[in-house]
């Protein structure tokens, strides 16, 4: 490889690596501002003495989720397996507003 298609590699890299960068601070503020919605939605629960988790909506958003993976071109199991963390996430949170 010469030294200019080096650079260039070099050059490419970066501009890559600089995009999944600005790509990682999108996914932690949307997860938080995610994560400060279902809390609110664990206080009301909380509030009203309704249940931590609803099997029905989980189902029906990993089902929505599976969906929006294929059109994106994300691998369905991995976008389940990741919502699946969430929820359980959310869950937790949700039972210890209960307590």
């Amino acid at each position: 490889m010469t030294d200019a298609a080096a650079a260039r590699a070099q050059g490419l890299l970066r501009d890559h690596r600089d995009s999944i960068d600005r790509l990682d601070a999108i996914l932690v503020y949307t997860l938080a501002e995610r994560f400060k919605q279902t809390q609110a939605v664990g206080r009301l629960k909380a509030e009203h003495n309704l249940p931590p988790s609803d099997p029905a909506r989980e189902a029906r958003q990993i089902e929505r989720l599976e969906w929006l993976s294929k059109e994106a071109d994300l691998d369905p199991e991995f976008a389940k397996k990741f919502l699946n963390f969430i929820i359980s996430e959310v869950i937790r949170h949700h039972e210890k507003l209960q307590k």
